[in-house]
C-alpha cells in the first residue's frame, strides 16, 4: 500500500521539474521521487477530487494541490511504502476515504487533453504555479531514495518511447492496487500568512456587512477613500453565492443599509453599487449601528445563508459618538463576528472626548488585537485590506462571537438494549429530539452525531452528515432500535473514536449517555478517557441505572451533569435543566 502526504514545504533542493497536465493523478506517476510544476491554468479546470480530507490517487494531483489550498505554492508530495507491498486491501483504520468533491472554479475555461500526451510534451507555464516533490523512503529505514527526472523529450522517437515506459509504469501501479491519499491537516487554508488572496478567497464562504463611516467628520475626500478601500475588498475577496457574500450599512445619525447581502453575486455588481453611495452625514453613531444590524440585517429575507458565518467589520473615523460595549456585546452573542477597524484614532489629548473609554476592547474579542485593526492614517487605509480579508476569512478562529447553542459537537450514545423496549425507545428518541431542537445546527453552528449500543455498537449518524435541523430531526426519528446487552464502556469508548476524534478545534465536545440499567463492562477507564480529551459528559439514568456509574460518566460537579429519571415518559422534564446547564457552563468561561 503505498500513501501521497503533500505539506508545505519551506525548502526544497533545486531538481529538473517536468511539465504535467492538470489531469495527470498521483497513481500515474511511477517514480521513485519528482518535482512537478502544474501549468497555471489548472485554476480554471473542473477536475473531480475524491475526498475532502484525504484524496485519493486516482485524484488529479494538480486540482488536489488547488483543494490542498497551495495553488501559487512550493508542495511537497511524500510516497510511502509498506513493507509488504501488495494490493490495497481493506482500508486503514481510523481513517476516512470520503466520496467525490468537484473543484468548480468561477470560470471554468480548461478543456481536458489527452493524458497520455499530457506528461511529457507541454510548454512551460508563464506564472507561478504549484511545484509537487515525491519522495519514496524504503520501508524499514527512514532515508529517502531521490531519483533525478530527466527534461522532456523533445522528439516524436523520444516521447513514444516515453509513452510506452509510462503506460508499463502504469500497468505496474494497477496490479499492485496501489492506494495514495493527499493528507489536509484543516478544514482552513494552512499557513494563511503565506497563500495569496486569490487562492484564499475560495474558503471564504462568510456573510460580510461593512458598517461605512458616513458622518461629517470625515469629509468628502476621505469618505471618497473609504468607498475605495470597500471596493477593494470586494474585488479581492470574489463576492459570490459560493463563497463570500458581502452588504454594506452606511452609519450617522441613524444605519441605512446601502446594498443587502443578497443584492449582488459578482464583485464587479458591488463595486459599482459602492461608487454610487452618496455620503448622509451626521455623528458617529456605531452602537446604534451594531444594534441594527443585530436585530434587522443578518436575517433570511435581508440574504443571510444560515450556513456561512456573519461578520461585521465597522469601520470609524476617529472614535464613536455613542456607546458601543453593550450593542456589540448582543450582536456577538446572536453570533455575528465583530472587527474593529479605526482609522487616525484618538491621541492621549483626545481621549477625554470620547464617550466611552477603550471602545475597541469594549466592542471586539481580546484575541491579541485579532478582531482589532487599527489604522494610522486614511491613506494609509488600503495597505490594510490584505491583513483585514485574511482574518474574515479565517473562519477556524472566528470563534468569540460564539453562543452556548451555536459552538457544539454533541455525541448521543444511547442504550437500545432488550430492557429498553420499542416503545421507551421511542421516548428516548424524543428525548434526544427535543435536546437537539433548541440548537443551532450547521456545519459552521452546532453538530450533532448518535451512536447506539447493546453488546456492540452502531454509528447512527457522524458529525455533519446533517447540517440543517429538519434533516437531523428526521434522521433521528428513523433510528431503528437495536436490542441486545448493556455494554455501556465499550459504547463511550465508541463514541470516542469514531465521534470525537473528528470534532472540530473550536467546537465544545459534549456527550450525553442514556441509560436505563447497570453495564455489563467497565465505565470508569473510558469515561475518565473521555474526560481527559476535553468532553463534557451528562448522564441520564433511568429505571433500574447505576447511580455510582451515572456519577463515573458524568463530568465533575456531577449534580450539575448527571440526572435520574424513574420512567421514561418523565425524561422530558430535563430538556431545560440539561440545555441550562449547557449554556450556563459556557457562559461562566472567559471569552471577552
Amino acid at each position: 500500500r503505498e500513501t501521497v502526504l503533500i505539506t508545505m514545504a519551506a525548502r526544497i533542493e533545486e531538481a529538473i521539474v517536468p511539465d504535467i497536465e492538470c489531469d495527470v493523478r498521483a497513481g500515474k506517476i511511477n517514480l521513485p521521487e519528482f518535482i512537478a510544476r502544474c501549468p497555471a491554468h489548472c485554476k480554471e479546470s473542473k477536475q473531480q477530487v475524491y475526498g475532502t480530507g484525504v484524496f485519493a490517487s486516482i485524484s488529479s494531483i494538480c486540482n488536489a494541490a488547488i483543494h490542498r489550498s497551495v495553488f501559487d505554492q512550493r508542495v511537497v508530495c511524500t510516497v510511502a511504502s509498506s513493507p509488504t507491498g501488495g494490493s490495497l486491501g481493506k482500508p486503514k483504520k481510523g481513517v476516512i476515504y470520503p466520496s467525490t468533491l468537484d473543484y468548480v472554479p468561477s470560470r471554468p475555461t480548461y478543456v481536458k487533453t489527452d493524458a497520455k500526451s499530457a506528461v511529457v510534451n507541454t510548454p512551460p507555464p508563464t506564472t507561478t504555479a504549484p511545484e509537487v516533490t515525491t519522495t519514496t523512503p524504503e520501508p524499514t529505514t527512514t532515508t529517502t531514495t531521490t531519483t533525478t527526472v530527466p527534461p522532456p523529450p523533445t522528439t516524436a522517437k523520444a516521447r513514444a518511447a516515453a509513452h510506452k515506459i509510462r503506460d508499463a509504469g502504469e500497468l505496474k501501479q494497477k496490479k499492485q492496487a496501489v492506494k495514495c491519499v493527499i493528507k489536509r491537516q484543516t478544514s482552513s487554508p494552512p499557513h494563511l500568512r503565506d497563500i495569496s488572496l486569490t487562492t484564499l478567497a475560495a474558503y471564504c464562504k462568510v456573510d460580510l456587512a461593512f458598517l461605512m463611516d458616513g458622518s461629517w467628520s470625515i469629509g468628502k475626500r476621505r469618505f471618497k477613500i473609504q468607498k475605495d478601500f470597500l471596493a477593494e475588498v470586494a474585488q479581492v475577496i470574489n463576492v459570490g453565492m459560493a463563497g463570500p457574500m458581502m452588504g454594506i450599512i452606511q452609519y450617522g445619525d441613524e444605519p441605512v443599509t446601502e446594498i443587502s447581502l443578497r443584492t449582488y453575486s459578482s464583485s464587479r455588481d458591488v463595486k459599482s453599487a459602492i461608487d454610487k453611495i452618496v455620503q448622509k452625514g451626521g455623528l458617529s453613531n456605531v452602537g446604534k449601528a451594531l444594534s441594527y444590524i443585530n436585530k434587522q440585517y443578518f436575517s433570511d429575507a435581508n440574504g443571510n445563508r444560515g450556513g456561512a458565518p456573519n461578520v461585521a467589520v465597522v469601520l470609524v473615523d476617529g472614535w464613536p459618538t455613542d456607546k458601543v460595549e453593550e450593542a456589540s456585546r448582543l450582536a456577538r452573542e446572536s453570533g455575528i463576528n465583530i472587527f474593529f477597524v479605526t482609522i487616525e484614532g484618538p491621541d492621549e489629548n483626545e481621549k477625554q472626548n470620547l464617550v466611552e473609554a477603550n471602545f475597541v476592547d469594549k466592542a471586539v474579542c481580546r484575541t491579541n488585537g485579532f478582531y482589532s485593526l487599527p489604522v494610522n492614517s486614511w491613506f494609509a487605509l488600503r495597505k490594510a485590506v490584505q491583513p483585514l480579508v485574511k482574518r474574515v476569512c479565517d473562519t477556524d478562529r472566528l470563534v468569540c462571537s460564539k453562543t452556548c447553542l451555536n459552538a457544539n459537537d454533541i455525541a448521543f450514545v444511547i442504550d437500545g438494549s432488550s430492557s429498553v423496549g420499542t416503545g421507551n425507545f421511542r421516548t428516548v428518541l424524543q428525548f434526544v429530539a427535543n435536546v437537539t431542537r433548541e440548537f443551532e445546527i450547521s456545519d459552521t453552528d452546532t453538530r450533532v452525531g448518535a451512536v447506539q449500543y447493546t453488546y456492540e455498537q452502531r454509528l447512527e449518524f457522524a458529525f455533519g452528515q446533517y447540517n440543517n435541523k429538519v434533516e437531523l430531526l428526521n434522521a433521528i426519528k428513523r433510528i431503528n432500535y437495536w436490542s441486545g446487552g448493556t455494554s455501556t464502556g465499550a459504547a463511550i469508548t465508541f463514541a470516542a473514536e469514531q465521534l470525537f476524534s473528528k470534532s472540530k478545534p473550536n467546537k465544545r465536545k459534549i456527550m450525553i449517555v442514556i441509560t436505563d440499567g447497570r453495564s455489563y463492562d467497565d465505565v470508569r477507564a473510558p469515561a475518565l478517557a473521555v474526560h481527559r480529551q476535553g468532553v463534557i459528559a451528562y448522564s441520564i439514568g433511568i429505571a433500574w441505572a447505576a447511580q455510582d456509574e451515572l456519577e463515573y460518566i458524568a463530568t465533575d460537579p456531577d449534580k450539575e451533569h448527571s440526572f435520574f429519571v424513574d420512567e421514561f415518559d418523565n425524561l422530558y422534564k430535563y430538556v431545560p435543566k440539561i440545555i441550562h446547564n449547557i449554556c450556563q457552563e459556557f457562559n461562566s468561561q472567559p471569552r471577552n
